[in-house]
C-alpha cells in the first residue's frame, strides 16, 4: 500500500481501527482504544489524542475529564493500514483505574500481580462517569 491518502484504512472493521499508544520516551505500551475517522482527523488537529468511546458511541478526547492528556509526538499505521500506533508524551496516569498504563496487571503462573503504584485515586479525578479510558 503506496498511497499514502488511504491511510489508514477506516473502510475495515466497520470504521474503527485499533490504536496503542505508547509512551514516547520509555516505549511503554499505556493502553490501547479505537479511533474512527472524525477521531483521528482531530487527533491530527489538535496534535492530542482522540479516539472514539464505543460504551458511550462519541469522541471522547482523552484527559477531558481528568487532565490526563497524550501529546501526540508520532502516529504509525501497520502494514495492513487498519492499526494505528501513537507514540505520545502522557500527562498523569493513562489508565481510569489511575496507574500510568493500563497493562499494570501480569500473570506470574499463579495470579496476577501489579507492576506498578497507583498515581491518583480515580474518585478523586472521575466525577460523571468514573471511566474516562473505557473504549
Amino acid at each position: 500500500m503506496n498511497n499514502s491518502q488511504s491511510l489508514p484504512d477506516f473502510s475495515r472493521n466497520e470504521g474503527l481501527l485499533p490504536v496503542i499508544a505508547q509512551d514516547v520516551e520509555t516505549g511503554q505500551v499505556l493502553m490501547l482504544a479505537y479511533m474512527n475517522r472524525d477521531a483521528y482527523d482531530e487527533t491530527l488537529r489538535s496534535g492530542f489524542a482522540v479516539y472514539y468511546s464505543r460504551s458511550r458511541k462519541r469522541l471522547w478526547r482523552k484527559g477531558e475529564e481528568s487532565g490526563h492528556r497524550q501529546q501526540v509526538q508520532s502516529l504509525c499505521v501497520d502494514c495492513d493500514g487498519d492499526t494505528i500506533l501513537l507514540q505520545v508524551l502522557q500527562q498523569g496516569a493513562a489508565c481510569h483505574e489511575g496507574f500510568r498504563s493500563c497493562f499494570f496487571r501480569q500473570w506470574s503462573g499463579q495470579e496476577w500481580n501489579i507492576l506498578y503504584p497507583r498515581l491518583v485515586d480515580p474518585s478523586q479525578v472521575y466525577h460523571s462517569t468514573g471511566d474516562e479510558t473505557q473504549p
